[in-house]
């Protein structure tokens, strides 16, 4: 079941006794947890009926044994398991012992009055373990990896919903072009936008006016102007940069880094493969490799090519002294309206 719908459960009040959240996305796995906690127990409840253990420090046997306990003056209680590493096929020195049998029979009958959360932070699982299969079967199984374009977009609108407002597609287009997929700043920037909705709709003009540029949507936005030889602009948003104290080098990394993107998006799109693929090829979020896809159409992979090989020896001239480095990233971005400015 997707993150969307696990949430759609949870606030219907479908609470399952065991619940499995593993993944990358560790986001998603907090919000969920949130939820689950909020719906179950009030906050006065808290402090007696919310129990946590790392495994990293106490035993798997010690939390199911407490699992099985009543909770105080009765109703329900939650327990969560944090970084539950014996999931995976990852070696590591323990400094506790698990016995993992008995994981296995309380989920096979862990009782109604526990909810038991079993926190694992990460990508795999070892799927040949007995314990993972039982809990594949018997626990509500939340895969937190990143949501796709279509669920980013269902996210914002849940959460407008959330902080009292609406969100219309044109800010939801402008956001996710600005902030990207990541979710801890989308939820700072819903936040701050909720506040000064006027109408109780977030629209377009005050995502552009409101929201914080992060320094990848500024790179993203200084290639572009290169791209399309607009250096007057290129040069502003370089220019900003250095006043917002970031280091020339660091700002020459990332241009390689998304003239790279573009290249191997731009290759792997000839050769047939979709958004999905090549996401999944390149570790990118699928909309991240939509708007490489784009921009890359705006170039031929021999120019992308001659870029890289510009920028490399940019770096090679910076890092040997030929160069001071300000100056010879300023010239780079010059040299794309004007061939014969050299780096030397």
């Amino acid at each position: 079941m997707s993150y969307l719908d696990r949430l759609k459960e949870i606030k219907q009040n479908n609470i399952a006794p065991v619940y499995l959240l593993y993944g990358n996305e560790t986001y998603l796995m907090e919000d969920v947890l949130q939820k689950l906690i909020t719906q179950v127990l009030a906050p006065e409840e808290q402090d007696m009926k919310l129990l946590k253990f790392d495994m990293t420090e106490e035993s798997i046997d010690t939390a199911v044994e407490e699992a099985y306990t009543f909770p105080f003056m009765g109703g329900k209680k939650v327990v969560v398991v944090k970084d539950a590493y014996f999931l995976t096929a990852q070696k590591r020195k323990e400094k506790v012992e698990h016995d993992i049998t008995k994981l296995n029979e309380y989920a096979l009958r862990a009782p109604e009055e526990t909810v038991f959360i079993i926190l694992a932070p990460y990508e795999k699982l070892d799927e040949r373990k007995k314990v993972v299969k039982q809990l594949r079967k018997q626990a509500a199984v939340l895969d937190a990896k990143p949501l796709n374009e279509k669920e980013l977009r269902k996210w914002l609108e849940e959460k407008a919903s959330e902080l009292n407002t609406a969100i219309d597609s044109a800010a939801v287009e402008k956001l996710l072009s600005l902030v990207g997929d990541n979710l801890l700043m989308l939820t700072s920037e819903m936040n701050k936008l909720a506040t000064h909705s006027e109408d109780g709709v977030i629209r377009a003009e005050a995502v552009e006016t409101l929201v914080s540029r992060s320094l990848e949507h500024d790179i993203f936005s200084l290639v572009d102007h290169v791209v399309k030889s607009d250096i007057e602009n290129a040069m502003r948003i370089y220019r900003d940069l250095i006043k917002q104290k970031e280091a020339p080098l660091k700002i020459l990394a990332l241009m390689v880094r998304q003239f790279r993107i573009l290249y191997q998006v731009k290759q792997l799109v000839q050769q047939g493969y979709g958004e999905k693929m090549i996401a999944s090829r390149l570790k990118l979020h699928p909309f991240a490799v939509k708007l490489a896809a784009k921009q890359s159409r705006q170039f031929e992979a021999a120019t992308l090519l001659s870029l890289l090989d510009d920028l490399a020896e940019l770096d090679f001239r910076i890092k040997t002294g030929k160069i001071e480095e300000e100056l010879g990233v300023e010239l780079f971005l010059l040299s794309r309206s004007k061939p014969s400015i050299q780096f030397s």
